[in-house]
């Protein structure tokens, strides 16, 4: 598990583009999650949610990643590697 830090905010948030995920911050009274709108993968944060319960969202919809992985960055891998175990993913990693 990361520290609840926006360094680590950034970090996940970076994975995530490099899975071909688009990240926005939106305000309204809704539940963060993410969809597929015309094929493109988005990413929908509640902008009100502090840095912890931004970093638990990015967690589930992380825990949720079931296609091959692309090719990522040698940090994204290493944080990928790292987060799989933390959110139950099993052989997404390599």
């Amino acid at each position: 598990m990361l520290p609840t830090t926006k360094h680590s905010l950034k970090k996940l948030e970076m994975l995530l583009r490099e899975l071909g995920y688009a990240v926005r911050y939106e305000k309204g009274n809704f539940t963060s999650g993410y969809c597929l709108v015309e094929q493109r993968k988005i990413v929908i944060v509640n902008r009100f949610y502090d840095t912890e319960g931004r970093i638990n969202v990015l967690y589930d919809i992380l825990s949720q990643y079931r296609e091959p992985t692309p090719e990522l960055s040698a940090s994204s891998a290493k944080l990928l590697r790292r987060v799989a175990r933390f959110v139950g993913l099993s052989g997404e990693e390599e």
